[in-house]
C-alpha cells in the first residue's frame, strides 16, 4: 500500500513537472520585453525642468539590457559635480499585465526598496511607488512630435497630489 501511495504521488510530481516545462511561461529569459512605446525612449536625451522649484538640467541614455528584459535609464544632472544620478530599470510583468521600475539613486537603500507599478494609457505609463513618506507617481508621455515629458507628483499628508518634478526630454 505504501508503495503504490509513493508511486502515486511520485507519477503525479513527474506528471506536474513535464506539464510545467510545456506550458510557455509569460516571463523569463525567452520572453524578451518589447514595448514599441519604450523603444521610441531608448538613445540618448537632455532632459530639462523644474524640480521643486528649481531649474535642472539633466543627460539620459536609455538601453536595453539583460537580455532585452529591462529598459535601462541612467540619469544625471550636468553639473561638474553631479549632485544627483540615478538608474532605472523598466521592465514589464506579463503575469500581473504591468510595468515594474526599479529606481535606484543617490538617496541610497531605504528609497530604492520600493517598486514602482505602472499601467498604460494611449502613449503614457505611469508608476505608483508606495514610499515610505508616502505614495509617488512618475509619468512618461510621448507627444505626437517625439518629443518625451516625465512628470513626477507626490501625495501630501493632507491626501492632495503635489508635483514634485517636470521635464521635457529632447535628443542629443
Amino acid at each position: 500500500m505504501r508503495s503504490a501511495l509513493l508511486g502515486a504521488i511520485l507519477l503525479t510530481s513527474i506528471t506536474g513537472a513535464a506539464r510545467a516545462q510545456s506550458a510557455p511561461l509569460l516571463d523569463g529569459p525567452q520572453r524578451p520585453f518589447q514595448d514599441s512605446l519604450f523603444e521610441r525612449l531608448t538613445g540618448n536625451w537632455l532632459m530639462t525642468g523644474i524640480v521643486q522649484g528649481r531649474a535642472v538640467t539633466y543627460r539620459l541614455r536609455a538601453e536595453w539590457v539583460l537580455n532585452h528584459q529591462f529598459l535601462r535609464l541612467d540619469m544625471r544632472d550636468t553639473s561638474a559635480a553631479p549632485t544627483y544620478q540615478a538608474m532605472v530599470f523598466i521592465g514589464r510583468d506579463n503575469m500581473s499585465e504591468r510595468y515594474v521600475a526599479h529606481w535606484l539613486d543617490v538617496y541610497g537603500g531605504r528609497w530604492s526598496e520600493t517598486l514602482g507599478y505602472g499601467t498604460r494609457t494611449g502613449q503614457a505609463v505611469e508608476f505608483l511607488f508606495e514610499y515610505p513618506d508616502g505614495p509617488f507617481r512618475t509619468s512618461f508621455t510621448l507627444s505626437p512630435t517625439g518629443v518625451w515629458a516625465m512628470r513626477m507628483r507626490q501625495k501630501t499628508a493632507a491626501g492632495e497630489w503635489k508635483g514634485f518634478g517636470e521635464w521635457t526630454l529632447h535628443r542629443s
